[in-house]
């Protein structure tokens, strides 16, 4: 399995979080992830909550990286300087945050953290469907799509 690695350093700024997704949408349209895709979207999505996540609850750099699978598949990674495990929260109503956890598992195919360094690294993966041509009368035909 060929794998391609990308990585960003981000400063502990939450301003880095725009820089981060801008950087993203780059990397994504050089692998062949389109804009007009919903993985690129997905995908932008993504590290933007866990790019935040190192940022706001560790207050240390972190590092992004994503890896571009021959089979079409993306990788995410944040990695920090925070030895503490991610911890979900559950949002009530209002609430403007303690969704990004809860986003990030309804969103990836997988995710997960591991001790990394004197931290640890926060993954999701998500898997790139092709999308089945569309059959008579427009109506695409059934299928896993995720997005």
């Amino acid at each position: 399995m060929q794998v391609l690695q990308v990585q960003l350093e981000v400063g502990p700024d939450p301003a880095e979080v725009g820089r981060a997704r801008r950087w993203a949408r780059k990397r994504l349209a050089g692998s062949g992830i389109g804009d007009d895709e919903p993985l690129a979207e997905t995908l932008v999505l993504l590290i933007s909550e866990l790019v935040t996540n190192a940022v706001v609850h560790t207050g240390c750099p972190a590092v992004l990286r994503m890896l571009f699978a021959a089979e079409g598949g993306v990788r995410v990674e944040v990695a920090d300087r925070s030895e503490l495990p991610p911890r979900p929260r559950h949002a009530a109503g209002e609430d403007t945050n303690g969704r990004g956890l809860e986003l990030v598992d309804g969103l990836a195919d997988r995710w997960g953290w591991q001790p990394e360094g004197a931290g640890k690294s926060i993954w999701c993966e998500v898997d790139r469907t092709p999308v089945e041509p569309a059959r008579a009368g427009g109506v695409v035909s059934p299928g896993r799509m995720h997005c």
